[in-house]
């Protein structure tokens, strides 16, 4: 102490400012109740303070909303990967319809034909492509884990693709049908003319070769798989004619295929795994 005076001195306010604020928000709140003369202070105040609010949740509004969007998006996709499968299986069944309506036009009885008709499939999905031009492969994520095996045929969803030319446990190569080196028997759906369909290295043509030049053949007849050599299971389309030019020497004429299945821009093929027999008549 200092002269008879402390030498410290608390002159804080607080608890006299708190004080007066208690009293005076229970003089309101029991004037708000028992009378109606603060109403329009009260409905000036929210007025004042709703943009606060507003701005105080506009954040997790918008949490809520990308939330939702990403949700909605996700379940979308998921469902457009459904729908692709979905519409894929039930493709390959649709595609044997073009052989068994050409068999119906020509009064052959099914029971008693030869059409194969595929009993096992399995859904694939592109993976990746081969990085050298000159040769048409593709690369699925499916292996001998899942029945792939060499040689198996290979559809989409417009017709077929091609076949497995090799595998490991978790992928397999597709051999184009449009590679130079391949080659699948087909037949005319319009007559059942059977021929040879080869790869020539491009993308949007197959050619029919050696074709007598008298041969019933013409611009708009679609091309099946023949089943002939066990290879590929029957009535798949293969493509279409478009046009068929005699060679040099007026012997023989040339058919130009354009590919039925979207090579370059398929998604999910199939593969059929096996083939099964249909019973004797």
């Amino acid at each position: 102490m200092r002269d008879g005076k402390p030498l410290f001195v608390r002159s804080s306010r607080t608890g006299q400012l708190l004080t007066g604020l208690l009293l005076t928000s229970a003089v309101l709140l029991a004037l708000d109740s028992a009378t109606q003369r603060l109403r329009p202070v009260r409905g000036f105040i929210d007025n004042l303070v709703a943009p606060l609010f507003v701005i105080a949740e506009s954040p997790y509004m918008a949490a809520a909303v990308v939330g939702e969007t990403v949700a909605n998006r996700t379940a979308l996709l998921e469902r457009i990967g459904q729908l692709e499968q979905s519409n894929l299986a039930l493709s390959h069944q649709a595609q044997q319809f073009l052989a068994l309506q050409a068999e119906n036009n020509h009064l052959r009885r099914l029971l008693g034909s030869d059409a194969r008709m595929a009993s096992a499939v399995l859904i694939a999905e592109v993976v990746g492509v081969t990085p050298n031009p000159a040769v048409h492969q593709l690369v699925i994520d499916k292996g001998t884990e899942d029945g792939v095996a060499v040689g198996q045929a290979v559809v989409d969803a417009a017709g077929l693709i091609g076949q497995i030319v090799d595998v490991t446990s978790f992928s397999a190569r597709v051999l184009l049908i449009t590679d130079a080196s391949h080659a699948v028997p087909v037949e005319v759906v319009r007559n059942n003319l059977r021929s040879i369909a080869g790869g020539t290295g491009r993308l949007d043509r197959l050619l029919l070769e050696g074709l007598p030049i008298t041969t019933d053949i013409r611009r708009g007849d679609r091309i099946v798989t023949s089943g002939l050599g066990g290879r590929f299971p029957r009535g798949y389309p293969v493509g279409t004619v478009e046009s068929v030019d005699p060679d040099a020497s007026r012997i023989v004429a040339v058919a130009n295929v354009t590919p039925s299945a979207l090579l370059d821009r398929t998604r999910h093929l199939l593969v059929i795994l096996s083939v099964a027999e249909p019973e004797p008549p």
